[in-house]
């Protein structure tokens, strides 16, 4: 019964979220920015992470992947021009880590990401949008440099705080929090 209702719930949001459908669902992402100085042009269209994880002696693992800075986290990008949101964090599991699994139509969290500054170039604020990704099968990522690696849930929350700043790290550690309170409920 309970799964149902996730089924009938996600189908709905997945509808909802198509691309053409965006700018309404996420006009309200002022509230996101912490400073009124910041620009809305400063806050990107949403992006999508795939928080892929398999359950390893009835505790479940996170595969995390390098930037090209080395700092480790989700994989994630934007919503090009994939039909839902789940679509895109399941092509970017597949570019960036060489995940195949089961992707959540609904977005279990949301959190900031701040992109690295280039020469002279303005912070960019990101709001990604997780999406549980149960791991099926795992081949070398299309993305060479990534570096996919399993991490327990301790070790996963120490690679995704360094490199951030301790606001940005408290939101990505929570997505790791929430996904865990989820995958050992169900």
């Amino acid at each position: 019964m309970r799964r149902a209702a996730y089924w009938e719930v996600g189908a709905l949001i997945q509808f909802l979220s198509r691309k053409d459908r965006l700018p309404s669902l996420y006009a309200d992402a002022s509230r996101f920015r912490r400073s009124s100085s910041r620009s809305s042009s400063n806050l990107q269209r949403v992006h999508v992470a795939a928080v892929c994880y398999r359950v390893r002696g009835g505790e479940p693992e996170f595969l995390l992947v390098r930037t090209r800075n080395g700092r480790w986290t989700f994989p994630k990008g934007r919503v090009d021009q994939d039909a839902t949101n789940a679509d895109a964090a399941a092509r970017e599991a597949y570019e960036e880590a060489g995940v195949r699994g089961s992707v959540e139509p609904v977005p279990f969290s949301s959190y900031r990401y701040c992109k690295p500054r280039w020469r002279g170039s303005r912070r960019q604020v990101i709001l990604v949008d997780a999406h549980l990704c149960k791991v099926k099968h795992l081949a070398p990522p299309l993305e060479e440099y990534r570096d996919p690696r399993w991490f327990s849930v301790p070790k996963a929350k120490r690679r995704l705080q360094e490199s951030r700043t301790s606001e940005f790290a408290a939101e990505v550690v929570s997505v790791i929090d929430r996904a865990t309170e989820r995958i050992l409920t169900w």
